[in-house]
């Protein structure tokens, strides 16, 4: 979206204020909340003016202005953009971080935020090839929504199933960021079609590309060499996780489970920080596997206890602690 800066009487930003607070701020995941203070910030103090923030092929690419790749989507062209955005960040950012937990999901934010950016340079460029039109090489984008289509689809591949209603249309889930796509265009043409495009595509190359798989070893790889200088808690693509001792009942918890059991997947109670952190001493896991994660923490066990590792683990010959485990497991699930 592009067009000159309106800032009116700032509706956009009272209409985000009075969501931020009818939600509350404590409700808000910490890394969701950063994001949207970061843009709300560079919407009153722009790093620089919207002309010299936005992304073109012209600008990031023949005139080489990367930094476009970084300010363009975090800028935006007045008030109620930012609000829409923003408003979207929100439900989306609450229930992804809740699902991958804050570190992974600010991960995530970082790499959408810079690869929606290049795809929508590649997008731009095929067009004027293709169409020998070099107007697709000057049309200059801003905002966040291209980020919010890629976490759109991310959001719909954790949560499964399901429909919403678009414009008084049911539609379902999985296809409803196509659908908000051409609607968006056709209502506001003045809205980057390409970008929002750029997102959805960058949101597929996670849930069925490489993407996940070159994020997770990229961390591993820094995790390894200790650059990663967070605490050293579990998170992975499916939610929060650990290992180690197992961590005493949490009547919290217990209550959550029979909420959720009675009243089904899609209740949702407020952001909780009260999650209980894994061993300092085991290494940072980021987006591995229940089972890749499972095995690491038997070899960690029997590394504590002594016992010397021989081979690679794997389920198919359990061993001593492996089949306590199981049978923790299983008391766990009778008395549920």
């Amino acid at each position: 979206m592009m067009r000159n800066r309106q800032r009116g009487s700032n509706l956009g930003l009272l209409l985000l204020a009075c969501q931020v607070f009818q939600l509350g701020i404590d409700n808000i995941p910490p890394v969701t909340l950063a994001a949207l203070g970061l843009n709300v910030y560079l919407f009153l103090l722009p790093a620089k003016p919207l002309l010299q923030t936005c992304l073109s092929v012209q600008e990031a690419y023949w005139h080489r202005d990367w930094s476009r790749l970084l300010l363009s989507p975090f800028h935006h062209v007045d008030d109620m953009h930012l609000y829409f955005n923003m408003a979207s960040l929100l439900w989306k950012g609450i229930q992804l971080e809740r699902k991958l937990g804050g570190a992974w999901f600010a991960y995530l934010l970082s790499v959408f935020s810079l690869l929606t950016g290049l795809v929508y340079l590649l997008l731009e460029t095929g067009l004027t090839h293709m169409t020998e039109d070099s107007s697709y090489s000057l049309q200059c984008a801003v905002g966040f929504s291209g980020v919010l289509f890629g976490l759109k689809v991310v959001n719909n591949h954790y949560h499964p199933g399901g429909a919403t209603y678009i414009m008084g249309l049911l539609i379902a889930n999985r296809y409803a960021c196509w659908v908000e796509l051409v609607l968006i265009h056709i209502m506001n043409p003045g809205t980057s079609f390409v970008g929002h495009l750029a997102g959805i595509l960058v949101g597929l190359l996670y849930t069925n590309g490489p993407l996940k798989s070159l994020m997770k070893t990229c961390a591993g790889f820094l995790a390894s060499n200790g650059h990663y200088g967070g605490q050293r808690t579990y998170f992975n693509s499916s939610g929060y996780s650990g290992y180690g001792m197992p961590y005493p009942p949490n009547p919290h918890y217990e209550q959550q489970s029979f909420i959720h059991r009675q009243y089904g997947a899609h209740y949702r109670e407020p952001y909780d920080t009260a999650m209980p952190s894994a061993p300092s001493q085991h290494p940072y896991t980021a987006g591995l596997s229940e089972e890749e994660q499972y095995a690491a923490a038997v070899r960690a066990s029997l590394k504590d206890r002594g016992i010397p590792i021989h081979g690679t683990y794997t389920q198919s010959n359990p061993t001593p602690e492996e089949i306590r485990w199981r049978r923790l497991q299983r008391f766990r699930q009778l008395n549920n």
